[in-house]
């Protein structure tokens, strides 16, 4: 027997659609965060110390490890766009090509690796 009532979307409709879009994002915005050298923050292994943002090595304290940083940037930011994706309605959500989450990380890759040129160059 039909009520006549509109349900709500599924939950786990909008988590995929958080999760596919979360996915996406979060690729694009590593690489651009490495290429860029925007980390949320740097951490000082040999000091044990986390500074924000991008700071340098200081002189005899070993190497600053910025990796944490785009790690954390990228997942603020995709979380964020996620979860506005989340919120569009479904018919627009219904739009987003599953086929992005694989393929943007892939064409994504030549470019991270050629980021990381600094060390396999052959000097």
């Amino acid at each position: 027997m039909s009520t006549g009532t509109k349900t709500a979307t599924p939950p786990s409709s909008r988590f995929g659609t958080f999760a596919l879009v979360f996915g996406i994002c979060f690729a694009i915005l590593y690489v651009v965060c490495d290429m860029a050298a925007l980390p949320m923050f740097t951490y000082h292994p040999g000091t044990d110390r986390i500074d924000p943002g991008f700071a340098r090595a200081r002189p005899d304290e070993g190497p600053a490890m910025y990796w944490y940083g785009w790690i954390a940037s990228a997942a603020l930011g995709a979380s964020i766009l996620g979860g506005l994706a989340a919120l569009l309605p479904e018919n627009i959500r219904n739009k987003i090509p599953l086929a992005l989450a694989w393929l943007v990380p892939v064409v994504l890759l030549p470019v991270l690796i050629y980021s990381l040129k600094f060390y396999w160059r052959w000097e």
